[in-house]
């Protein structure tokens, strides 16, 4: 992957935008196409990051059951989401699969159409034991190599523990890159 040019990003459930903050620091040509929130705090938060430069301007789309995947397939480098932690969380009632936020399968149908190099998600570590198994044999199922972890703010120096699991899906059709654009 070529990153002289801009490396392109959509980010689903996007919050206050952690992840793409995060990326564009790592990735300097890093591109956000559309992002996807659907809580107006979150969407007015990550407006007022745009408005001051933090972040790419981007249209936010409000529902993710309805994002229109079709409009960015085989333009976008990099998915990214901290999807619904409720179906999976130990604080909740873990209804996996039968929860009404569970939206996992619009992103996996969404994966299908958009066909991104990479997926990059963030969960709770309740994920391990509900649902984690399922998202990654889907991405393998899609043609994706998947890695995932879980790690602790605090192994990144917070002073708390909020221990989340990280899941990587790389598109086994296209050269493995580094952020430096070298193919290896």
């Amino acid at each position: 992957m070529d990153t002289s040019k801009a490396v392109t990003h959509i980010g689903l459930c996007a919050g206050y935008g952690g992840i793409e903050l995060g990326l564009k620091r790592a990735i300097p040509s890093l591109r956000s196409v559309a992002l996807c929130e659907i809580e107006a705090f979150a969407i007015a938060n990550l407006v007022s990051k745009m408005e001051a430069g933090l972040m790419d301007p981007a249209p936010i789309w409000p529902d993710l059951k309805t994002f229109p995947w079709a409009a960015f397939r085989d333009r976008v480098d990099i998915l990214t989401g901290g999807y619904p932690c409720q179906p999976f969380s130990a604080a909740g009632k873990r209804l996996g699969t039968d929860d009404p936020r569970h939206l996992w399968p619009f992103i996996a149908d969404g994966i299908r159409i958009l066909r991104p190099r990479l997926c990059f998600f963030e969960n709770v570590e309740g994920h391990i034991s509900l649902g984690l198994r399922e998202v990654v044999g889907e991405l393998e199922s899609m043609g994706y190599s998947v890695s995932w972890g879980i790690f602790s703010a605090r192994e990144v120096g917070a002073p708390h523990q909020r221990k989340r699991v990280f899941i990587l899906g790389y598109s086994n059709s296209t050269p493995w890159f580094n952020v430096c654009g070298e193919e290896r």
